[in-house]
């Protein structure tokens, strides 16, 4: 069964968490980031939706 879901629903909420419990560290940082480049869609979006994509699949390819 797959399951699909926004990268920015997904950032987007990820966001809000970390804003909600006032997280401070690199990682907070990055999904702020990452979620403000998807919103926007910058000229910058092609190659980060690739590093992002890269890293998904590598992600789901540990799992099998």
């Amino acid at each position: 069964m797959n399951f699909e879901i926004s990268a920015v629903l997904l950032f987007g909420a990820a966001s809000a968490f970390a804003v909600k419990s006032k997280s401070a560290g690199a990682g907070a940082a990055i999904v702020l980031f990452l979620f403000g480049f998807f919103a926007a869609g910058t000229g910058a979006y092609e190659p980060i939706a690739n590093l992002v994509q890269s890293s998904a699949t590598a992600l789901s390819d540990l799992a099998n």
